[in-house]
C-alpha cells in the first residue's frame, strides 16, 4: 500500500504535534545515523556471504 500525498501531510502533522519542532532535527540526525549503521551492517553481511559459498568448480569441504 503507497501512500498518497496528502497521507504524507497527515501523518508530518501529526509528528509536529507529537515533538514539536525544535526536537525534529535531533529526531532526524537519530534516524540517519540508525540508517548508516544499518546499511553497514547489511554490506557486511553481504560481504561475508560469498566467502562462504565454495568457488563455481571446487568440492565443498563438508562431502
Amino acid at each position: 500500500m503507497r501512500l498518497q500525498g496528502w497521507e504524507w501531510i497527515i501523518i508530518l502533522a501529526i509528528v509536529l504535534l507529537l515533538w514539536g519542532g525544535p526536537k525534529l532535527p535531533g529526531l532526524a540526525k537519530s534516524l540517519a545515523q540508525s540508517m548508516r549503521v544499518f546499511r553497514k551492517e547489511i554490506k557486511s553481511t553481504d560481504d561475508a556471504k560469498p566467502a562462504d559459498k565454495p568457488a563455481e568448480g571446487e568440492i565443498p569441504a563438508d562431502k
